[in-house]
C-alpha cells in the first residue's frame, strides 16, 4: 500500500483507515495499493458512478437537488459514486476536494491542548457590521451554538465553546472537527444578536430561503432550530 507522505496530518490519518473510516459522510477503504472513496451510506452498493478526483470538487459543490453547499460539512453530499485515489497522495487531494482544510484540523484536534478559537476570542477580532455579535450572552450564544451546529446542518465536532457550553463529541457528529466559529454561524450570530437588540424577533415566516446561509426569511431552518432552543432555554 503507498504510505508515503509528507503530510504528517494524512500520516496520521492514514493509521485509522483500518481496513475503512468514516469520515464526515465519506467512506474511506483500502483498495489494494490504494483508497477506495464512496458517500457512507452506500457501502456495498453496486452500480455506483466512478469520478475522478479532479471532478470532487464540483461534485461536492452542490446537494442531490443542485443548491450550493456554503458549508462542505453539511450532511448533504450527495451519493452514489465512487473515486479510486492509487496513493496517499491523491487520497489527501480527494479529501481536500470534498472536506477543505479537513484532514489538518482533524490532526490540529488530536493535539493536546488542541489549538481551539472560542466564540469571545473569536469575535473579539471581528469589526464592522459583526462587531455586534459580542453582545450576546453566554446563554444566548449557546443556543445560537446548538442551533447553527446542530447535527441537521453541520457533521463538524465543535470544539469552540463559550461559558456554559459543552463540547460536541465525536461520536454525536463526526470525525470532522471544527476549531472556530465559521462564516455561517458567524452571520447567524449577527441575524440574531441584531434582532435582539432591536427587541425583534428574527423573521418567523414560513418562505423558503434560497439559500442555505439566507437568514432573511424565517423558514431558514436554523432560525427554526434557534426557537426551539431558546424555547427550551426559557423552560429550565
Amino acid at each position: 500500500m503507498a504510505f508515503g507522505t509528507a503530510n504528517p496530518a494524512l500520516t496520521a490519518l492514514i493509521p485509522e483507515i483500518a481496513p475503512e473510516l468514516v469520515f464526515g459522510e465519506v467512506l474511506i477503504s483500502i483498495a489494494g495499493d490504494g483508497y477506495e472513496l464512496r458517500y457512507r451510506e452506500d457501502r456495498g452498493a453496486a452500480g455506483l458512478r466512478d469520478v475522478p478526483i479532479a471532478e470532487l470538487r464540483s461534485l461536492a459543490a452542490t446537494t442531490e437537488a443542485g443548491e450550493f453547499r456554503p458549508l462542505k460539512a453539511a450532511p448533504n453530499l450527495r451519493r452514489g459514486w465512487r473515486c479510486l485515489a492509487r496513493s496517499a497522495q491523491e487520497l489527501e487531494e480527494a479529501l481536500r476536494h470534498l472536506y477543505p482544510g479537513a484532514v489538518a484540523d482533524w490532526f490540529a484536534a488530536r493535539q493536546t491542548p488542541p489549538p481551539v478559537t472560542d466564540y469571545r476570542a473569536f469575535t473579539a477580532r471581528q469589526s464592522g457590521m459583526y462587531r455586534v455579535t459580542t453582545t450576546l450572552s453566554d446563554g444566548q450564544v449557546a443556543a445560537v451554538a446548538r442551533a447553527g451546529c446542530h447535527k441537521r446542518f453541520c457533521l463538524k465536532q465543535r470544539l469552540w465553546t463559550v461559558d456554559g457550553l459543552e463540547q460536541d463529541r465525536a461520536e454525536d457528529k463526526s470525525l470532522l472537527a471544527c476549531l472556530e466559529p465559521c462564516a455561517v454561524l458567524l452571520e447567524f450570530a449577527r441575524v440574531i444578536a441584531r434582532a435582539l437588540e432591536r427587541g425583534e424577533a428574527p423573521p418567523a415566516d414560513k418562505g423558503v430561503p434560497t439559500r442555505e446561509a439566507d437568514f432573511s426569511q424565517g423558514g431558514n431552518p436554523r432560525l427554526e432550530q434557534w426557537r426551539l432552543e431558546t424555547a427550551a432555554l426559557a423552560r429550565s
